[in-house]
């Protein structure tokens, strides 16, 4: 029952993933649909990456007071409705909020889920569950690739979205009608704390503690390159750079999304058999260091940069171990608001790493142009780059300063 509970909320932040790069298939004709430019297409997918980081921490404060079960029904409820309303639009205007209601519901899956693993499993078995759970989003980012592009070309991109929206509506039904917050079916965390702590109290207490900001930096550090590297920029770097066509570069940069898949899992299951957090994570972090680097400043090819993108996302993969750690060091009561920080800051280095990297790339444009589209020299990708890289060399730092969190002990602080 347990794992029927927790692969339920798991399965709403494959769907949450999945609509977050659902339009990346749909360019042409979202943009001829509505006669919009590139950028405000941008600006109409990004919505949704402004609503989901936002709400991260509150969020967090709700799943403690209310319990998971009634967020993460909520939360599909309103990503599959925010996806019909989509599917329908007409108006930009009316596109513009159906992302952000998609975004703001998919935004309870991820913390609403880690919950129920806290309620339901034994600390032992909660970093393995937290990388089981982004490999559960990796694997609706794959879904909303190459899949819903096949979909699109049979149904076309309302038809497709039409069928997601319906899956939504029949998932959150599920979770209603299965999912309890614990097994004797009760919020007991957020009850036994309800009269003594209030919601403002609880996140007074997740930012008063300098671990929980250390862990959130060494976690942001670790997510930066999967967000702004994979996520947006390393397919035109290999393009313009590395000429390879659209196609083989999507396929060498998704490498690194799956090496993340696998080695969030990898990472957590091997630190709850140790029974430690450092080690693993300071292992995880060195390791994606390593492989970002030679791949940035070496510029190896063939099947030796294949793998060191996928050595890159197994490595980074290990961020999952700062869950656990968050978890360790935070009274019960608190740790949904503690997943909501931690979870925020990650997903908010793509709103800053994203756009940074971007004006770097322009403040060392020298003008070329390819059909309107703008070429950057490999020294100008170099340098924007190298942010991400002083970035992680810096979360590697602080990781070294962590001290264990209490995984042998298997059981929350007093």
């Amino acid at each position: 029952m347990a794992w029927l509970i927790w692969g339920l909320g798991a399965t709403l932040f494959c769907y949450g993933f999945f609509q977050r790069v659902a339009p990346s298939v749909m360019i042409d004709p979202l943009m001829r649909d509505f006669a919009v430019s590139g950028a405000v297409l941008g600006n109409l997918s990004a919505f949704y990456f402004y609503a989901y980081a936002s709400l991260q921490i509150p969020v967090g404060l709700m799943v403690d007071r209310w319990g998971p079960r009634r967020m993460l029904a909520f939360g599909a409820t309103l990503c599959a409705v925010g996806t019909l309303v989509f599917a329908t639009a007409e108006s930009l205007l009316l596109a513009y909020a159906a992302r952000l209601m998609v975004g703001a519901g998919a935004g309870c899956s991820f913390v609403g889920t880690l919950k129920l693993a806290t309620n339901w499993f034994p600390a032992s078995r909660f970093a393995q569950l937290t990388g089981l759970t982004m490999m559960a989003g990796m694997i609706g980012g794959i879904g909303g690739q190459a899949p819903l592009a096949a979909l699109v070309e049979l149904a076309g991109w309302r038809g497709a979205l039409l069928g997601s929206g319906a899956l939504g509506l029949a998932l959150a039904l599920s979770i209603w009608l299965i999912v309890r917050d614990s097994p004797n079916g009760t919020n007991t965390e957020a009850a036994a704390s309800d009269t003594a702590k209030s919601l403002l109290k609880g996140l007074g207490e997740v930012f008063s503690l300098p671990r929980n900001w250390m862990i959130c930096l060494v976690g942001a550090s670790m997510t930066a390159p999967m967000l702004s590297f994979a996520g947006l920029w390393g397919v035109a770097w290999l393009m313009q750079t590395g000429g390879m066509a659209r196609a083989e570069a999507a396929a060498t940069t998704s490498l690194l999304l799956i090496g993340w898949a696998a080695g969030s899992p990898l990472a957590g299951y091997a630190s709850d058999r140790l029974g430690r957090r450092k080690l693993p994570l300071l292992l995880g972090a060195l390791l994606g260091l390593a492989c970002l680097s030679a791949l940035l400043y070496l510029r190896p090819g063939g099947p030796f940069a294949a793998l060191l993108f996928l050595l890159a996302g197994v490595g980074l993969g290990a961020m999952a171990i700062c869950f656990a750690m968050m978890r360790e060091i935070n009274p019960a009561e608190n740790t949904g608001a503690a997943y909501g920080f931690l979870n925020g800051c990650v997903v908010g280095t793509g709103a800053i790493f994203q756009p940074l990297i971007g004006a770097l790339l322009d403040s060392g444009w020298d003008g070329k142009e390819i059909d309107g589209a703008r070429l950057y020299s490999e020294a100008t990708y170099e340098t924007a780059f190298s942010v991400l890289v002083v970035f992680l060399i810096l979360g590697f730092l602080v990781s070294c300063t962590l001290s264990e969190t209490g995984a042998a002990k298997g059981k929350h602080p007093k």
